[in-house]
Parts: structure tokens; C-alpha cells; sequence
């Protein structure tokens, strides 16, 4: 693709930038096929601002016969204003940020064309294989195996190429399975609690239907995996309500005659459209310059926002309690298994497993949980909080995530190897990056664009020296005790520093953080020598 065709005007002088947290710029412009940078030309004046244009969610323009006044959104919640001297320039401007930040085809994307000097391109992409995880955890070989039944993507185009399944179950039996379960998905293993050998399995709903279908090596498979246990739990993230409704569209849920060991628990989640509606009001009440503060509550409370962090929190909670405390394995599915799945499968393992505390262990168990797990990031991040396009897909999960982890991170500050900075750099990075880590809806789509050959990881890239660092908490104490959250509405704060983040307040109080994370580490180095 020619990024010139949609480029009519590329340098334009005398522009004024308005942005937040600094003052008012007078410099010069231009437009590349990816990023909008501005110069600032005035005397003694160095400063310089790269936007991705992938970044943009929305733009608004407004002009005059003689100059134009550009709005843009970002994804990143950030507003900027662009005073642009001359209508027509303004115009052409304006629709070219429109048209490249909106751009389709993946390879057209700017992690293709990054090439940072101290990574790549040779060597692993990632921080662990399909697989690798498996490996490293011996005590399991003897119940458990490695299935490549899927290695070319056509018994579940979501999932990886190599899955871990019960020992006793063969791969025809798994293609069976495959076929009752919603988009391929069959029961797999996704985490191995060593202290009682009890797991956690996800997968896509049965196909049930109306007729009440039965599949008897699903039923197989799921008496495999407690085989001596008396019972194990099903979580569903949907009301049974839901669940029944989802009969009438071939869907459903396990029946206790044809499951006879395993409990049903329904847990009802947001998901789609509504929770992409949640998170605009959430927005719209932070952008809300009234300063009342009753209509600010009010707001704050009408976007179910807290409501959504608290529910999560509260599944994966009862998840971990009847792996940790009950002794019981679980499944956990809802419709697709591909997004409040995966939430509280990640969340759950948090809580339980100090190796997933850590900075490298935390990313690993991301990729390992929504980026090989198939999360739809493509789908579900092409527009944030202030699109005005219809919503299709979208829907801020992985975001919910990362605000969960933060919940964890505040009310347990020694417990998590993390900085609140690595969870903002996720959240922007999922929605626009420099990285092909959160490109795509699947491990195939990314094979298949040869990703993993031609863009950079971005997990690698915040474990290189220096990074690591500045992503890391030096508070850390590492435990092996279960870290529980408290889900009560006074223990659950709204996550500041990501949606008040370009308020002065709020820019104060990072300036303090990073002061006081700054004497630590001196603290730290002091006592060491």
C-alpha cells in the first residue's frame, strides 16, 4: 500500500497544539503514513510530540474560512487540539488522520515497519512456546499430555497448535469434542495447582440445542480430569438465564444427568457491547468538567464500571477458592471462551500462584492466556471510549483486566513484582502499539501474516535491561500464600492513574509515586552495599 495516496498535505507551519498537562505550542506539523509529529519551532522551544495514528479514536473538526481547529481523541483518552491556519490544509489534515488511523489490513500496521536498534527479528519470538509450560511442570506428565491434534489450526481455529489434555484421552476423542463445543474450543488445561494437583480447564459451551444433544466423549473428558476426585466445579459466566436462552441457538450448558460429578455454578459477567457502553459513560463522567460532585458519583456509579471490577474479582475469588481452599477442579467457559473466560482464569491463577507475580511470570502468563489463549485484540480493541462508529465487536475486556490487577496490586503492594506502570503501558499498548504482540484475533492470524518473523514482541522488549526496571515493583516481597481480594464496594477504588490520568491531580500524584519508587530502590542499593 502507497501511505502517500491519503497523504494531500504533509508539512503545514504555524500549527498550535493544545494538549493536556502542557502548555500551548506553536510549531510545525507533519503527517506520516503512521505518526502525526509535531515540532515546536519557536524560540528556545525543543519539544517535540509523536502520536501514532493508530492511537486516534475519533476525530472532530471544526474551521472557518481563513483556519481550522482539529480535535483527536485517542484511544489512550488523551484530547488534543490542532489550530491549523488555512481551511483547505486543515481539511486535507483531517482526512488523513481520519483514514490512517483506521487502516484494516494488518500488515499495513506499524509494528511491521518498526525496527528498534537494540532488538531482533532473529531468535524466539515470545517468552515461552506453546508447550514450554508444560515442560517445566514434571509432577503433571504422569495424568497429562501434550496433544498436537490441532497443529494445523482445523479442529479450533482460536486455539494454539499444542494443548494440554488428560493422558487418557487420544486425539480422535478430542475431534469429537471439538465438534460439541462452541468454535472448536474443547475442554484444555490451562493452569496446574501443584499444591494439590487439582487444575483449571476452559473451553467453549456445549452444543447442546434444543434437542438436548449429548457427546459422550465430552462426558469422557471431563470424568478424566477428576477421575479419584468426588466432584468437580463448573464455572459458567453467564446467568442461567442466559445459558437457557443460548439452547435456542444450538448452545446450552452441562446437564447434571449427563454430568453426574460435576456441580454447575452460574456467574453472570458482562461481556460485548454492554461493557463497551460501561467503559464510554466511565469516560464521559471523567471528561465531565462540572466539578460537581454529586454529578460526578452519580456518573461514576451509572457506568457499572466498579460493578464489572467487582464481579470479576468475585468469580475469580470463588474460582481460586475451590481450587486452593476446596480441593476441586474446575471448568470455566461461557459462550465463545474467549473473553470472561480467560478473565478469570488470569485472575484466579494470580491469587493463587506466586511464579504468576512476578514481572516476567506475569507477562508469560499473559501471553499464555490471551494472546496464544485467542483473544479476539484485533476485534475487541479497534475503537476505545471515544469512536462515534456503530459498535461492533469491541469490547474493553483485556482493559477490565488490567484494572482488576490493579485492585490486586493496591491492596497487596508487597505481593505483586509489578509497577502500576506496567499496567498502563498494557493498556495503551493493547489498543495501539508499536509491537505485533497484540495484533490479530488468533495464534493462526498471526502465522498466517508471518507476525512472529516480521514485528517485534513487545513482552521481550519490556524485560531488556533498564525496562525491567522501571517495570518492576521494588516493594516485592515474594509469598507462597494466596492473596484474596476484597470485593466490598468501600475496598474498590476507581483506577486514577489510567482514566483521570491527563489531570493535573493525577499527574502530581505520579510525580510523588515515581519520587518515592525512586528513594526505594536508593534505599535498596544502599543497603546492599
Amino acid at each position: 500500500m502507497e501511505f502517500s495516496e491519503h497523504i494531500k498535505t504533509a508539512n503545514v507551519e504555524d500549527v498550535v497544539l493544545r494538549q493536556p498537562l502542557h502548555p500551548q505550542s506553536r510549531g510545525t506539523l507533519c503527517i506520516t503514513g503512521h505518526h502525526l509529529l509535531f515540532s515546536d519551532r519557536e524560540e528556545g522551544g525543543s519539544r517535540q510530540v509523536l502520536l501514532l495514528l493508530r492511537n486516534v479514536d475519533a476525530i472532530e473538526k471544526r474551521t472557518s474560512a481563513s483556519s481550522g481547529t482539529i480535535k483527536i481523541k485517542c484511544k489512550d483518552l488523551q484530547i488534543l487540539h490542532l489550530d491549523i491556519p488555512g481551511m483547505e490544509q486543515c481539511l486535507n489534515i483531517a482526512h488523513s488522520i481520519e483514514t490512517l488511523s483506521s487502516l484494516d489490513t494488518v500488515s499495513d500496521m506499524y509494528p511491521f515497519f518498526h525496527r528498534p536498534s537494540d532488538l531482533s527479528l532473529q531468535g524466539q519470538w515470545g517468552l515461552m512456546p506453546p508447550g514450554e509450560h508444560y515442560s517445566q511442570l514434571k509432577e503433571m506428565h504422569g495424568a497429562w499430555r501434550l496433544s498436537t491434534v490441532n497443529e494445523d489450526y482445523s479442529v479450533c481455529p482460536t486455539y494454539p497448535p499444542v494443548v494440554i489434555v488428560p493422558k487418557s484421552v487420544d486425539d480422535d476423542t478430542l475431534r469429537r469434542v471439538a465438534r460439541f463445543r462452541q468454535g472448536g474450543r474443547f475442554p484444555i488445561l490451562c493452569y496446574y495447582h501443584q499444591k494439590n494437583s487439582m487444575v483449571i480447564m476452559r473451553s467453549g459451551q456445549p452444543l447442546i440445542g434444543a434437542n438436548k444433544r449429548r457427546c459422550k466423549e465430552d462426558e469422557d473428558l471431563l470424568q478424566a480430569v477428576i477421575q479419584g476426585s468426588d466432584k468437580g466445579y463448573i464455572i459458567d459466566t453467564r446467568s442461567s438465564q442466559q445459558a437457557q436462552q443460548a439452547r435456542v441457538a444450538g448452545g446450552g450448558f452441562e446437564s447434571k444427568s449427563s454430568y453426574s460429578r460435576w456441580k454447575r455454578l452460574h456467574r453472570h459477567m458482562e461481556r460485548g457491547k454492554p461493557l463497551q457502553e460501561s467503559l464510554i459513560k466511565l469516560v464521559e463522567a471523567c471528561g465531565d468538567a462540572s466539578h460537581n460532585m454529586d454529578r460526578w458519583l452519580s456518573k461514576l456509579e451509572n457506568s457499572k464500571w466498579l460493578s464489572h471490577v467487582q464481579t470479576a474479582l468475585s468469580t475469580a475469588g470463588l474460582l481460586a477458592e475451590c481450587v486452593e481452599r476446596d480441593g476441586h477442579s474446575v471448568l470455566v467457559h461461557g459462550f465463545e471462551g474467549t473473553d470472561s473466560t480467560l478473565l478469570i482464569s488470569t485472575l484466579a491463577q494470580l491469587i493463587m500462584d506466586p511464579c504468576c507475580r512476578t514481572l516476567e511470570g506475569f507477562l508469560a502468563l499473559l501471553e499464555r492466556e490471551w494472546v496464544q489463549a485467542g483473544h479476539p485484540f484485533q476485534q475487541r480493541c479497534a475503537r476505545s471510549a471515544h469512536s462515534h462508529a456503530r459498535l461492533q465487536q469491541e469490547s474493553p475486556v483485556f482493559l477490565l483486566l488490567l484494572d482488576c490487577v490493579w485492585q490486586l496490586w493496591r491492596q497487596f503492594p508487597l505481593a505483586l513484582g509489578f509497577s502500576e506502570a506496567l499496567l498502563l503501558r498494557l493498556a495503551g499498548e493493547a489498543y495501539s502499539s508499536d509491537y505485533g504482540t497484540f495484533l490479530c484475533n488468533s495464534h493462526q492470524e498471526r502465522c498466517t501474516l508471518g507476525l512472529m518473523e516480521n514485528t517485534h514482541c513487545l513482552f521481550q522488549a519490556l524485560l531488556r535491561p533498564g525496562k525491567r526496571e522501571y517495570y518492576s515493583n521494588p516493594l516485592y516481597e515474594h509469598t507462597e500464600l494466596a492473596i484474596w481480594p476484597s470485593v466490598h464496594p468501600q475496598s474498590l477504588q476507581l483506577w486514577r492513574a489510567f482514566f483521570l490520568r491527563w489531570t493535573p491531580q493525577t499527574r502530581h500524584l505520579e510525580e510523588a509515586q515515581e519520587e518515592i519508587r525512586n528513594m526505594v530502590i536508593e534505599w535498596g542499593k544502599l543497603a546492599l552495599s
